[in-house]
């Protein structure tokens, strides 16, 4: 639940220890992940209590959008149930290179 004051939502992430280094962290070493780039976005304006994450692992290939979600999700079960809102975009090595030669 979000916390109801940034002075709140401040203590929440001081509580925690939850941040976009942890979080990302956490993906990294993941065995079962094997990411190969994490960025973690903290989007509460600072509170730590919503973050957006671009993960790219080639753990992700053959699996639904949910599927790789509830990867995830079940790495950072403990962390979710700690802040507010998570968003995560899962993508395989090769989805990531296609959208950086989209973007050059």
């Amino acid at each position: 639940m979000a916390a109801p004051t940034d002075t709140a939502a401040t203590e929440v992430q001081n509580t925690t220890g939850i941040t976009p280094d942890t979080l990302a962290e956490t993906l990294r070493t993941s065995d079962t992940l094997k990411a190969s780039h994490v960025d973690i976005q903290d989007i509460s304006g600072g509170c730590g209590q919503s973050f957006a994450a671009m993960i790219v692992s080639d753990a992700f290939q053959g699996k639904s959008a949910l599927q790789r979600h509830r990867l995830v999700n079940g790495i950072l079960k403990d962390e979710i149930k700690a802040i507010h809102a998570w968003t995560p975009r899962c993508l395989t090595g090769e989805q990531w290179e296609k959208e950086q030669a989209k973007s050059q």
